[in-house]
């Protein structure tokens, strides 16, 4: 029988921590950085949705055993009764059709992070080729993953959103500067705090919904530069790995999704930067208007809550999230996010 991933020993911890491999559950995942791993630039591919096949009754996904409850009306849903690994293709389809239209799932009681690497790269590239992060940590042999990390000595969130801040909330799309960003993407927990270290999620479809229609139509048609520059520039100043030239790439500023029709703001603070024809400060009273809308939109936000065994699914397209960084930092927490990449942005 080959080894649980736990047992796994993974990259050799460096000194200033060795003394916290015992403690991790998984040391297998440990972040791995080489300065001298480099990434070709991305190429573009031809992308069908998973979802565009699916049964609209997901009979594979929601059988007789599985359970469902919606924790907002416009975004989330809790399952249970249902195992991730067991889904065949038409379970796929469905997972990602299901996502598309919840936005976001959290799957409890997961083998997921048992399964081993090539099981859960190939369960994730389904949906499509998976991202390999220009600078986060990833596995070593195993690029695919993108490794969330923190711990006494290591706390790269909060040096990247500046040591000053008031709050930890950072509200992004993840790698929205990409030429065809992700979609239906999977975040599983190794080690956790015992409370906090939740994230926060919002519904991009209906931040779009609560704007005039007049607003609506002077949004639809704009498009707005994403950038991976600053990224970039933040891991090169802390010796970190810079493995591709950062991009920046125009998107719309309302996408439409290619499953469902469903209008979404396609802006984000952690990358968007201005808007492409604007003055300055043009671009910015409008950008920020956004960002403040986003952030403030408590009604159409959820607080995504971890257990042993949770997996969340989440459609980068028509969502947004931030880390809540609510625990001591000498707590430990272990994650992994696996990054599938989809279409261009369609524009509304």
């Amino acid at each position: 029988m080959a080894p649980s991933v736990a047992e796994l020993k993974g990259e050799e911890l460096p000194n200033p921590i060795a003394g916290l491999k015992s403690k991790l559950s998984y040391p297998f995942y440990y972040p791995y950085f080489d300065v001298n791993e480099k990434f070709p630039p991305t190429q573009l591919f031809e992308h069908i949705d998973a979802g565009v096949n699916a049964d609209p009754a997901k009979p594979n996904l929601l059988t007789p055993n599985t359970t469902t409850r919606n924790i907002s009306p416009y975004i989330g849903t809790e399952i249970t009764g249902v195992q991730i690994s067991q889904l065949g293709k038409e379970g796929l389809d469905e997972l990602a059709l299901f996502a598309a239209e919840r936005k976001v799932l959290l799957f409890r009681d997961q083998d997921f992070k048992d399964i081993g690497p090539e099981r859960q790269i190939a369960i994730a590239r389904h949906f499509g080729p998976i991202q390999r992060h220009p600078t986060s940590g990833n596995v070593k042999g195993y690029p695919e993953f993108h490794v969330v990390y923190r711990d006494p000595e290591h706390d790269e969130f909060r040096e990247y959103r500046g040591r000053d801040q008031v709050s930890g909330v950072s509200w992004h799309s993840d790698i929205s500067y990409e030429k065809q960003p992700p979609s239906t993407t999977f975040f599983f927990i190794l080690d956790q705090p015992g409370v906090g270290g939740d994230t926060l999620f919002l519904s991009q479809v209906e931040a779009y919904r609560r704007l005039s229609p007049e607003f609506q139509k002077r949004l639809e048609g704009l498009r707005a530069v994403h950038s991976a520059v600053y990224q970039a520039e933040f891991s090169e100043r802390r010796g970190g790995p810079v493995r591709r030239e950062p991009v920046e790439t125009e998107h719309p500023l309302v996408r439409k999704h290619p499953v469902t029709g469903e209008k979404a703001l396609y802006v984000n603070q952690g990358f968007t930067r201005r808007i492409v024809g604007f003055k300055k400060e043009e671009s910015d009273l409008i950008l920020n208007f956004l960002f403040d809308h986003i952030a403030k939109g408590a009604d159409f936000q959820i607080r995504a809550v971890y257990a042993p065994g949770t997996v969340v699914v989440w459609d980068n397209r028509v969502t947004a999230h931030s880390a809540t960084v609510d625990f001591e930092n000498t707590i430990l927490r272990h994650a992994v996010r696996l990054t599938p990449q989809a279409e261009v942005p369609i524009p509304a």
